[in-house]
């Protein structure tokens, strides 16, 4: 779990209700009911116009990224792109049939075929990169509806704060519920800033910072992948890769590199 995230949310609505304890007020007036059907409400309806069912539902699946990010595995999948190139070097190319079978992961499990059945390297290359496109485009998409939503809510906030204070001047014949009914009409306004900025911008950035980590991933699979079906020397190919890991890149053996010479290709 991505305790950063939950830290961010619970620091974010505790300074909300600290600052009304601290200036009197009472934290209980921004529960509205009717404040949160509009802004809710009007955000989805807005993001509904605008977004295809396909990428919506993609959207609602990779919200779960924030508290559960994918696995940055980049360091590991380093390991076992330069174990297949060994595999590869030592056996030919179709001594990977069995590890493809193994494979969970649906894009590797493809790589690793193509080059079992004698695919050239740059064809591989191409059809690899376009899934990687088409993928990316559609996680792009994903983020971009919390961005887009996070536009709209503030927006449709205020309309709820308009409309409250149309009702609350059609009972100008009460002063005493005046204070009161336009302090629960700007609670609308409230809830447009608030989840926009603390949840829905935010949820954005990350979503699009995952997306692209995940991009950079795949993208270090081509180039092992490309190697091993060009029989590319292990010492070479590992410094490739290592260029795609983030700087001080993720685990302890991050930045080192194999004093392994590099193994012979088969003989022809």
């Amino acid at each position: 779990m991505d305790f950063l995230s939950v830290v961010g949310l619970v620091l974010g609505i505790g300074a909300i209700i600290t600052s009304m304890l601290l200036d009197g007020g009472n934290p209980g007036s921004l529960i509205q009911l009717s404040a949160f059907i509009i802004v809710g409400g009007g955000t989805l309806a807005a993001v509904f116009v605008q977004t295809p069912l396909s990428i919506f539902l993609r959207g609602l699946k990779m919200l779960l990224w924030i508290f559960f990010p994918p696995r940055d595995d980049r360091e590991e999948m380093l390991r076992q792109l330069t174990d297949w190139l060994r595999i590869a070097r030592h056996q030919f190319v179709l001594a990977l049939d069995p590890v493809a079978d193994q494979q969970t992961d649906p894009f590797i499990r493809q790589a690793l075929r193509l080059v079992v059945d004698g695919i050239e390297a740059p064809q591989i290359r191409v059809v690899l990169e376009t899934n990687i496109q088409t993928s990316a485009h559609e996680e792009l998409l994903g983020a971009e509806m919390y961005e887009a939503m996070g536009g709209y809510a503030p927006t449709v906030g205020i309309l709820g704060a308009v409309m409250g204070l149309i009702t609350v001047m059609s009972h100008l014949d009460d002063p005493s519920k005046l204070g009161e009914g336009i302090a629960t009409a700007f609670v609308a306004t409230v809830y447009g800033v608030g989840l926009a900025n603390l949840f829905l911008l935010p949820v954005a950035a990350k979503l699009k910072f995952l997306a692209k980590r995940r991009v950079r991933r795949l993208e270090m699979i081509v180039e092992g992948i490309v190697g091993i079906a060009i029989l590319e020397s292990p010492l070479q190919l590992e410094m490739k890769l290592r260029s795609f890991l983030e700087h001080g890149g993720g685990e302890s053996n991050a930045g080192e590199t194999s004093a392994a010479e590099p193994e012979p290709a088969p003989a022809e």
